[in-house]
């Protein structure tokens, strides 16, 4: 249950940053989406997500928090240390310094990463043959 709270705290923490730096990027280029619009977005994943790990904690609960903890944190690293021209609708996000609740969030996703890898690890799933011993990886249960 441990695991649980931690990585929807994490997921939780990288929403809450979302939300609020979000109405700080109202502005778009004609034919992109705002990085605003971006922030809500990445904010109601994650705090969908973090519920689906709190209440679930299945493996799947895990592999999404996997996908939006580590997809957040790889963008802001990203667009922190190299100048990515918008892609499509996608907008420059290049912003090349710290403050806080930038390094907040890249902590609490790169936290909510590791924490949703050793959810996966912990669910793994253990099949097992009907004398007790442990199914080969790969082969299921018939």
């Amino acid at each position: 249950m441990a695991l649980r709270l931690l990585t929807a705290l994490a997921l939780f923490i990288d929403a809450g940053v979302h939300f609020f730096l979000a109405p700080g990027y109202p502005y778009a280029q004609p034919g992109t989406v705002s990085q605003g619009t971006l922030f809500l977005l990445e904010a109601a994943a994650a705090l969908v997500v973090g519920l689906y790990v709190l209440v679930r904690g299945s493996r799947a609960a895990y592999t999404l928090a996997l996908v939006v903890a580590l997809s957040a944190f790889a963008a802001v690293v990203l667009y922190r240390y190299v100048d990515i021209p918008a892609i499509g609708p996608i907008p420059a996000m290049y912003d090349p310094v710290w403050f806080f609740s930038k390094t907040l969030s890249a902590v609490a996703e790169g936290a909510g990463a590791l924490l949703a890898v050793a959810g996966l690890v912990r669910t793994r799933r253990k099949a097992r043959y009907d004398d007790g011993t442990r199914v080969p990886a790969g082969r299921r249960r018939r």
